[in-house]
């Protein structure tokens, strides 16, 4: 009785959901992936300390930035780049979802920041 699986599987290889083999990203490529990670939230942290930074200002300049980070991590960390493009749909979905009702919430809380109180007195 033999045991052992009639295909050997292929060393740092990944197989896809078609059956295709593709290469499995390297040590490095993961380093230099967090690297531009670290970068792009040393970016982040800095405009904590912009002066006199509108909201608006800040909106464009961090969401880019946020959108970035989530499709690099989905990408390369949860492999979405290598699996089923229905998964990829899924998370692309949510980013959507997600910047849509932040932004609506935002755009509520700037409609009741009070600043129509100034023409009642």
């Amino acid at each position: 009785m033999n045991t052992t699986p009639d295909t050997a599987p292929v060393p740092e290889a990944v197989v896809d959901h078609d059956g295709h083999t593709h290469e499995h990203p390297s040590d490095l490529r993961y380093v230099k992936v967090a690297a531009l990670l670290a970068v792009i939230t040393a970016f982040e942290v800095a405009t904590y300390f912009w002066k006199d930074a509108s909201t608006k200002t800040l909106v464009i300049i961090l969401f880019p930035m946020m959108i970035t980070k989530f499709l690099i991590v989905t990408a390369y960390f949860m492999h979405l780049k290598y699996d089923n493009p229905l998964f990829r749909r899924v998370f692309f979905f949510g980013l959507i979802l997600a910047t849509i009702v932040f932004l609506i919430a935002l755009n509520t809380f700037s409609f009741f920041d009070h600043s129509y109180l100034k023409y009642l007195r």
